[in-house]
C-alpha cells in the first residue's frame, strides 16, 4: 500500500512539533524537539524514509512554509545531529521566520517546488486559497466545512513553552490541524486526481498547481509544440499597451437601431484608456431594465421580485456557448507577440477537442479551464499571453454584441419584458406563442456574430440583483446564484470552502418559501442542523474581537481570537469588533446577543442549544419581504403579472 503522510509543523520559541498521519489510515507520527523531549534524530530518520520510498507529504500551505523547513532540515542534517536541543529549536524557529518574512515581502521561498526532495501536494495552493480574492486560511475552511473545532493556536511562538500541559495543548492543536488538512484532502480527491492525470501525461508536475496555473502551463506546453518557440523564450513575451482606443477594438458588424443603445456605442467609440483597470461606468435604462457596462462585462437586472410566468407565457433564457472565447476564436484575436496563425488554430482546437469529450473525462474538464482562463491572462501582466488590447476586444465586443441581442428581440416582440443580461445571456420573458419569432432573432444573431446560442426555458425568477437570484427551470429543476447559492455549500464542494456561508439556514429558508411554499417558521422548526445557525468573522491587521457581557454587575470584555463562529442566542453576550485606535463595531447590531462556539462538543442538533429563532425568521422575512415588496409595486404596472 502506498504510504503518504497530512502533515503540519508547529515553531515556537523553544519548541518543535511535528505531526504526520497517514493519507488513508489513522497511524499517526508525532515528533517534538523541547527541553523536556527531543525526538530529532527518529525525525530525520523519518524524512529520510519518506525521501528515498517516495512518500508524500500533504498539508496546508506546505510549499510556502513547511516544506521550506523540512529540505532546510535534510540539507543540513549532518550539523543538526550534532546540536543540543537549545541550539537545535534555535536554528529551527530562526529558519521558521525568515521564511514568514520572505512570505510577508513578497519574496521567493528558498526551496522551488522542483528542489524539494520529498514531493508535496499543497491544498492551499491546489484551490488557489492564495489568490487575493480567495484568500483563506485554514482556520476559515475548518469553519466552512463544520469542523467541530475551529480554535486558534492555544499559545504565542514568541512565548516559551514551560510545562507538560502546555506541550500537551500545542501538540493537540497539530493534531486537530492534521486531521482537518486530511478532510480537506477527502473532500479534494477529484481534483488531485485531474492533476495526478495531466502531471503524468505532461511531464509537468501540477499536483499543487491551482486552476490558473493549470491553463498556463498547459497553454505554454501546448504553444511550445505549435510555434517551435522555446517555453523559456515565450515566458518573455508580452505586449503591454500605453493607451488604448476602444474604437478601433469594436467589431464592423456592431449597429443599433434605438438611440439608447447606440449612446453605448457612441460612449465606448469615444474612450481612450490607459489602464485595464480603469473601471468607468455606463448605464442604460430600458424597458425597466438598468444595465451597466464597464471594462468587464454587461450587467443588468429588472428591479427585485418574484416574476413567474402565467399561463401562456415563459421565461427565456439564452447563453452564449463559451462567449468569450469563441469571441476571440472567431475573430481571430491573438496577443500581438505571438504568431497569430498558431495561436487561432490552437485556441480553435482546445474548443473543438473539448467538443468531442464527455463530461466525464478529466481532460473536457481540462480545456475548459484553459478556454475560460486565457482571456484572464490577456489582462494579467505576469502571463506570456499578455495583450491588454485584446481584453478589450473581447470584454468591448461581449458586452455590445450581447446589448444587440437584447435590442433585436425587445423590438421584434414589443410585448416582451427583459428581466436580465448578465456577461454572457439574458433573460426575457415573453408570450408562448412568440417562442418561434424569438427563436429566429437569436438564428439571425448567430447568423451575424458567428457565435452560437443555448436556450432553456424558466417558470420563475426570483431576483435580488443581477448577481443575486433563483431561476426554477420548467423541468423543475433551481439554479441558485451568489447569496441564494447554497446547496455546494450545503455538500461542502471544495470549491466553495472560501466563501462565507454564514447563517446558511436563512438562504435554505428562503428557497423553500419560494420554491416549495414552505413557512420560514415550519422550515426552522424542520431544519436541526446546528452548524446552519452559525456565522463566522475574521478581524484583519488592527482589530480584534470581545465577547462583552455583565457578569455579577461587573463589565466583563473576553479577548477572543481572529476567526470566531458564533450563533445568536437567547442568553449570551455581545460579539465586538474592536480597532486599536478606539473604534468598536457590534458584529450584530441592535438587542441580539451571541455566543461563541469555537470548539463544538457533542450534539449537532439546533434544538440543543439556546439558539434565538426569533433573530432567523426577522432576517428571512426581511429578504422575502424586500424581494415581494418590489414585486407587489411593479405589479400595477406590468401585465404579466
Amino acid at each position: 500500500m502506498d504510504i503518504h503522510w497530512v502533515m503540519d509543523y508547529e515553531t515556537l520559541c523553544n519548541c518543535f512539533i511535528a505531526v504526520f498521519e497517514h493519507y488513508k489510515t489513522n497511524e499517526r507520527k508525532i515528533f517534538v524537539v523541547h527541553e523536556s523531549r527531543n525526538d530529532f534524530p527518529e525525525f530525520v530518520k523519518f524524512l529520510n524514509e519518506c525521501k528515498t520510498t517516495n512518500q508524500w507529504h500533504i498539508s496546508y500551505n506546505g510549499l510556502g512554509f513547511d516544506a521550506q523547513i523540512t529540505q532546510k532540515i535534510l540539507d543540513k542534517q549532518k550539523d543538526l545531529i550534532n546540536f543540543d536541543t537549545a541550539s537545535l529549536i534555535k536554528f529551527i524557529y530562526n529558519y521558521a521566520q525568515s521564511v514568514i518574512e520572505k512570505t510577508n515581502k513578497g519574496d521567493f521561498a528558498d526551496y522551488a517546488p522542483y528542489k524539494l526532495k520529498i514531493k508535496q501536494i499543497d491544498l492551499f495552493k491546489m484551490n488557489h486559497w492564495d489568490n487575493k480574492a480567495k484568500m483563506s486560511g485554514l482556520k476559515w475552511i475548518q469553519y466552512s466545512m463544520d469542523w467541530d473545532n475551529v480554535e486558534e493556536m492555544p499559545h504565542r511562538h514568541d512565548q516559551p513553552v514551560t510545562n507538560n500541559h502546555e506541550l500537551e495543548s500545542i501538540i493537540s492543536y497539530c493534531i486537530n490541524d492534521v486531521k482537518s488538512t486530511k478532510e480537506i484532502f477527502n473532500h479534494s480527491k477529484e481534483q488531485i486526481l485531474l492533476r495526478q492525470t495531466l502531471t503524468k501525461e505532461y511531464n509537468i508536475d501540477l499536483y499543487s498547481a491551482s486552476e490558473p496555473r493549470i491553463s498556463k502551463e498547459l497553454f505554454l506546453h501546448f504553444l511550445e509544440q505549435k510555434t517551435g518557440i522555446s517555453k523559456q523564450d515565450l515566458k518573455t513575451l508580452r505586449t503591454p499597451r500605453d493607451y488604448i482606443v476602444l474604437a478601433d477594438c469594436i467589431l464592423p458588424y456592431i449597429k443599433f437601431a434605438t438611440p439608447e443603445f447606440n449612446k453605448v456605442l457612441d460612449y465606448f467609440r469615444t474612450k481612450v484608456i490607459t489602464s485595464t483597470k480603469d473601471g468607468f461606468k455606463y448605464t442604460l435604462n430600458y424597458k425597466g431594465v438598468k444595465t451597466d457596462y464597464g471594462l468587464g462585462g454587461i450587467h443588468g437586472a429588472i428591479d427585485s421580485g418574484a416574476y413567474e410566468a402565467k399561463p401562456g407565457w415563459t421565461i427565456m433564457t439564452s447563453d452564449v456557448v463559451s462567449y468569450y472565447p469563441n469571441l476571440a476564436i472567431k475573430n481571430h484575436w491573438a496577443p500581438e507577440h505571438l504568431p497569430k496563425k498558431e495561436f487561432c488554430e490552437l485556441y480553435e482546437w482546445f474548443f473543438d477537442e473539448r467538443k468531442k469529450i464527455p463530461k466525464t473525462d478529466p481532460k473536457n474538464y481540462v480545456y475548459k479551464i484553459i478556454l475560460n482562463s486565457t482571456y484572464g491572462l490577456t489582462g494579467d501582466a505576469n502571463s506570456f499571453l499578455y495583450d491588454p488590447r485584446m481584453t478589450m476586444q473581447i470584454t468591448i465586443n461581449g458586452q455590445l454584441s450581447l446589448s444587440m441581442l437584447y435590442e433585436m428581440l425587445s423590438l421584434a416582440i414589443p410585448e416582451a419584458q427583459p428581466l436580465m443580461q448578465n456577461t454572457d445571456g439574458l433573460e426575457m420573458m415573453i408570450p408562448d406563442s412568440r417562442v418561434d419569432d424569438y427563436l429566429k432573432v437569436c438564428a439571425e444573431w448567430e447568423k451575424m456574430t458567428q457565435l452560437t446560442l443555448e436556450h432553456d426555458q424558466y417558470s420563475k425568477m426570483i431576483i435580488r440583483d443581477v448577481n443575486n437570484y433563483m431561476a426554477v427551470y420548467k423541468s423543475g429543476k433551481v439554479k441558485c446564484k451568489g447569496a441564494f447559492e447554497w446547496e455546494d455549500l450545503d455538500k461542502k464542494k471544495v470549491a466553495m470552502f472560501h466563501k462565507n456561508k454564514s447563517f446558511l439556514i436563512i438562504p435554505k429558508a428562503i428557497y423553500a418559501y419560494f420554491v416549495h411554499g414552505t413557512k420560514p417558521e415550519d422550515f426552522l422548526d424542520a431544519n436541526t442542523n446546528f452548524y446552519d445557525y452559525c456565522g463566522a468573522v475574521k478581524a484583519k491587521s488592527g482589530w480584534h474581537f470581545v465577547d462583552r457581557k455583565i457578569i455579577d454587575g461587573e463589565l466583563s470584555n473576553t479577548h477572543l481570537q481572529k476567526i470566531i463562529r458564533y450563533y445568536v442566542s437567547n442568553t449570551g453576550g455581545k460579539l465586538v469588533k474592536c480597532h486599536q485606535d478606539g473604534r468598536e463595531i457590534q458584529v450584530e447590531s441592535g438587542e441580539w446577543l451571541q455566543t461563541v462556539v469555537n470548539k463544538v462538543d457533542g450534539s449537532k442538533d439546533s434544538n440543543k442549544y439556546d439558539i434565538n429563532k426569533k433573530y432567523y425568521l426577522e432576517e428571512i422575512y426581511k429578504q422575502i419581504e424586500g424581494i415581494q415588496e418590489v414585486k407587489t409595486r411593479k405589479a400595477t404596472q406590468l401585465s404579466l403579472f
